[in-house]
């Protein structure tokens, strides 16, 4: 990622003009001991420095501190402690060579020592890595500048954000993907970089926060990858989301990944407002269907989904999303469909075929939808119409479809809430007497219209005297003032009956 590596130990010790030498086993010290980023040197023979030390530096003493009864091995290990990456020992200023105790001490602790020769001072040690700091500071915003101008070149190709994407990848020199609102990959690079199962993980954490509308960069471990998520767009409306497989990132390269964010985001914009026109001429189509008429949308989209066809309705569906997520399928499996916005919600209309995939999506995106039987375009209307039904009906099922409804049972489609009111209120009479007196009379009139008003098969389903389900029938009859001898009284009660809530 960085064309310039971060000033470390080792760099130092390559520096001709300072004369540094390792004193440490190379191959004894941990590994990468050497090559850890070196915030800065310092120098001091305090018998305890670490007070005034900040890790991931060298520290340089004349060792001083050593004279007398001095505890090296504890001093030592307070560096180790302290996250100090190396030891300069100058020799000749204060003794002669380095005591044999420092050295295996440090050795103990995995710190590398390296001598300091007289003829180099500490303040030059200092400097030499101050320079190197700057001129890798330096090296990354010439690298994150030069970065941008690539970035905006690439934006003005084509394809234009699959080419930022891309430009991106190489950059940074890590996979990068950009996902839609829908949660789909959109764009990867490298392509293969990150196995299908880790991908997969990634796109439900891209989901969850697409759906909790989290406006934020956030870092997460997959298996063995680590990736790093912005999302693309403002809170409530966010458009996507870029992944960059990387455990941090430094002020520059988070610069590039800002101004990426910000070239997606118009691209998805400019997207969007084509989006939304499209969606209001389907709209307009959707009145054509609705008429019965499928020609004006034939001639203006090209094709429809092949009949028989299923009308459904999502209600408080997101609308982008699904549209994205359709156009989706038809760009990988060639799934022709058709989506409409309409005040009823929104309307997919999809080949019977394809029926399946709105369960998946009922599933994906956490709505319901209504779903029509199998129809053809002369009758979209009916088709429409039998999914706004199916659609209103109380069911724990996110898919509801006609035909498992109201679609077999005339009784139910008529069941609106004013029905049951109607209902109730004249069966009243019945459950009032029933609840004061026990005399089961709603019940024993379910029983004997089930057995097609035959008294014997009901009497004996009740276990009562025929003479006392007579009696019972002819009450309820005068309590409903109606003549349960007529078909026309029966088929009613059989209604109300229905109807009514238990």
């Amino acid at each position: 990622m960085a064309p310039t590596d971060a000033p470390t130990l080792r760099s130092l010790l390559q520096r001709r003009d300072l004369g540094l030498t390792l004193v440490s086993d190379e191959h004894a010290l941990p590994d990468g001991a050497l090559d850890r980023p070196l915030r800065w040197v310092h120098g001091s023979d305090l018998a305890d420095p670490t007070p005034f030390l900040s890790e991931d530096l060298a520290l340089l003493t004349t060792g001083t501190q050593f004279d007398g009864a001095a505890d090296i091995p504890s001093y030592v290990g307070r560096l180790a402690d302290r996250g100090v990456l190396g030891l300069g020992f100058g020799t000749e200023v204060h003794r002669s060579g380095i005591p044999d105790e420092l050295i295996a001490a440090c050795a103990a602790h995995g710190i590398p020592l390296f001598e300091v020769p007289y003829r180099t001072p500490f303040i030059a040690v200092a400097r030499a890595h101050s320079e190197a700091i700057a001129a890798q500071a330096y090296a990354r915003r010439s690298w994150a500048l030069d970065t941008q101008r690539a970035l905006a070149l690439a934006a003005l190709r084509p394809r234009g954000l699959d080419a930022i994407v891309a430009e991106l990848g190489r950059r940074l020199d890590v996979w990068a993907g950009m996902y839609d609102a829908a949660g789909a990959l959109l764009f990867a690079h490298p392509r293969d970089a990150v196995d299908t199962a880790t991908l997969d993980l990634l796109a439900d954490r891209v989901l969850e926060i697409l759906g909790r509308g989290l406006e934020a960069g956030q870092s997460l471990t997959i298996d063995a990858h680590t990736f790093m998520l912005f999302t693309v767009g403002r809170g409530g409306h966010l458009r996507g989301v870029i992944a960059v497989a990387a455990e941090t990132l430094d002020a520059e390269a988070r610069s590039v990944v800002t101004s990426v964010i910000a070239m997606a985001g118009l691209a998805l914009e400019q997207s969007e407002q084509l989006a939304r026109s499209r969606r209001r001429l389907h709209t307009q189509l959707l009145q054509s269907l609705l008429a019965d008429d499928p020609a004006l949308a034939r001639r203006v989209l090209g094709a429809l989904p092949p009949a028989p066809i299923v009308v459904a309705v999502a209600a408080d569906a997101p609308a982008g999303p699904l549209v994205d997520w359709w156009e989706r399928r038809r760009a990988d499996h060639g799934t022709v469909s058709f989506l409409a916005e309409s005040p009823e919600g929104l309307t997919m209309c999809v080949s019977s075929g394809d029926e399946g995939l709105l369960d998946e999506v009922a599933e994906r995106f956490g709505i319901r939808i209504g779903v029509s039987g199998l129809e053809g375009y002369a009758v979209f209307s009916r088709a429409h119409a039998q999914a706004l039904t199916a659609l209103r009906q109380p069911a724990s099922a996110a898919v509801v479809r006609y035909a498992d409804t109201v679609g077999a049972n005339i009784l139910t489609a008529l069941a609106t809430d004013e029905a049951r009111l109607v209902a109730e209120s004249r069966l009243a009479p019945l459950r009032e007497q029933d609840a004061a007196v026990g005399t089961g009379l709603e019940h024993t009139l379910r029983v004997w219209l089930e057995h097609d008003a035959r008294a014997e098969p009901a009497a004996a389903a009740l276990g009562i005297h025929r003479h006392t389900l007579r009696s019972r029938v002819a009450q309820a009859g005068a309590m409903l003032g109606v003549d349960l001898a007529s078909f026309p009284a029966r088929a009613e009660l059989w209604a109300l009956l229905q109807t009514a809530r238990d």
